[in-house]
């Protein structure tokens, strides 16, 4: 494995490079935000680890600007600040996981893993639920023949809705489905992605795809209009 490593504290880069090179991953470490996105943009790499804080733009801006290029390498936010709201900004911008500092050295292998398992995975056939067409290759949304931009995150979710058309999905299921990490059951993660599904996929054409089931989760069903 090969990841990008973009962190301003010295030493703490140097620590990582060191344990992730003892369990046979290759690290290239940046300090600031605009090498870290001209190397994610110039190299392949397996997955971008991408501190929040940075000198010059912050991560968040950072991953933006990588999904608005068309970067769809797995994004591993690393942030001293825990609260949801700055979670769901990293997520927005099209981050796949988050991991706050302190955290354990065997904590952020797992999911350095788990997130290079998912790029590995090439999906080809395209999904459609009634008017509503995704392709998992190039992660483009289509209603009907106008194409819906999405954010890395709510592609995501919007995928594991659409490979189980009619079924009921919890909040949990939907964090294992589309993210592989554990938020806070009581995160309110998921429900913000949804808000952004519906205003990009749903109301500008007068849908309702993506039904609340009370007390249950979502589902995504085919909207007769």
């Amino acid at each position: 494995m090969r990841i990008l490593l973009v962190e301003d504290h010295a030493k703490l880069a140097g620590l990582l490079r060191n344990g992730l090179r003892e369990e046979g991953i290759t690290a290239d470490v940046v300090g600031t935000g605009a090498d870290g996105m001209w190397r994610a943009i110039e190299d392949a790499y397996d997955v971008v680890v991408l501190d929040v804080m940075l000198p010059d733009l912050d991560g968040v801006e950072v991953c933006r600007r990588l999904r608005d290029a068309d970067v769809r390498t797995p994004v591993l936010m690393l942030t001293a600040v825990g609260s949801v709201p700055d979670r769901v900004a990293g997520l927005e911008a099209g981050a796949d996981d988050y991991l706050v500092k302190p955290f354990a050295f065997d904590e952020l292998l797992a999911r350095l893993r788990a997130l290079a398992r998912r790029g590995t995975v090439v999906p080809t056939e395209e999904l459609n639920v009634g008017d509503l067409r995704l392709d998992p290759r190039s992660r483009r949304v289509f209603r009907a023949e106008t194409e819906v931009v999405l954010t890395g995150q709510e592609f995501a979710l919007l995928e594991a809705l659409a490979r189980r058309p009619g079924e009921v999905l919890s909040r949990e299921q939907l964090v294992h489905l589309a993210w592989d990490l554990a938020y806070e059951a009581r995160s309110n993660v998921v429900d913000v992605c949804v808000k952004g599904l519906r205003d990009r996929i749903d109301r500008p054409f007068g849908r309702r795809s993506v039904e609340t089931v009370r007390g249950l989760g979502y589902r995504l069903v085919r909207d007769p209009r």
